[in-house]
């Protein structure tokens, strides 16, 4: 499948890996890019896609990604506009790193990792990205019906891609209860959609990159990435968002890849 000329949809697009995406997805020619983020910073964004392109190809959505209201306004102005989505990354994500069990050493009381922030971060992480790639292969559905098309045929060529942002956290890692849960679940997501989003012609992976030089990654501190992230890295320094966002479209372009593709640099969670 070519990205020239598709329409394509991409949340957490104000910043690191979803930025990065919108970026590459312009130069490769993409008729109209829906950019969804809480930040408004995603206006900003897209008037510089848009400039880079000397075209409108940038759609900028300002509100909650977890919004079923805002999720389906934003979808039924890109499709109403461009038609069909064909390409969709739901990149939206947060951490809320703490042990799944602290024990406080002067009173002997066990902390357990809070369960309204669990909910918090499987939220974001895993039922909001599952949700825009469901609404992404309805609508593909319903522009099918229309048509008077049913089952995909492989004369058609591949009509469209999702593709969800995993982790290396998703092996487990410490601190990451929530998150490598979130992460991990996005596995399953698309293996069942990759049986039975065919049927329209869409495709469906992961990509799990590794540390990528992302606001979230920075949080963590230098310290820490000093310490914990870089000596495992074969690279020695942080993955650019930029070559996650190559992945991505070599994911999307080439129809012989399926399932889950690794991008950690060589990076692993150590085993305690």
């Amino acid at each position: 499948m070519l990205i020239n000329n598709q329409v394509a949809m991409i949340t957490g697009a104000a910043s690191g890996i979803g930025r990065a995406l919108a970026f590459e997805l312009a130069q490769r020619g993409a008729k109209c890019i829906g950019l969804v983020d809480l930040n408004e910073e995603v206006v900003d964004i897209a008037e510089q896609i848009n400039k880079n392109v000397a075209g409108k190809v940038a759609m900028p959505f300002h509100g909650d990604a977890t919004d079923q209201t805002f999720r389906k306004g934003v979808y039924d102005e890109v499709c109403d506009e461009h038609g069909p989505v064909a390409i969709c990354v739901p990149a939206a994500g947060l951490t809320r790193d703490a042990l799944a069990v602290k024990l406080d050493k002067d009173t002997g009381e066990a902390h357990i990792y809070p369960e309204e922030t669990f909910r918090l971060v499987t939220e974001v992480d895993l039922i909001a990205p599952i949700y825009w790639a469901l609404e992404t292969l309805a609508r593909m559905a319903k522009y099918r019906h229309k048509r008077g098309l049913r089952r995909w045929s492989p004369a058609e060529g591949v009509q469209g891609s999702i593709i969800f942002i995993g982790s290396v956290s998703s092996q487990g890692n410490k601190g990451q209860i929530a998150y490598a849960s979130s992460k991990a679940g996005l596995e399953g997501a698309a293996a069942t959609l990759m049986k039975e989003a065919i049927y329209y012609g869409v495709r469906c992976g992961v990509i799990h990159p590794g540390f990528t030089d992302t606001p979230m990654v920075r949080a963590l501190g230098e310290d820490y990435i000093n310490k914990h992230v870089l000596p495992d890295t074969q690279l020695g320094r942080l993955i650019r968002p930029e070559e996650i966002a190559d992945a991505i479209c070599f994911m999307v372009t080439n129809s012989a890849i399926s399932g889950e593709l690794w991008a950690d640099a060589g990076w692993h969670p150590s085993a305690a």
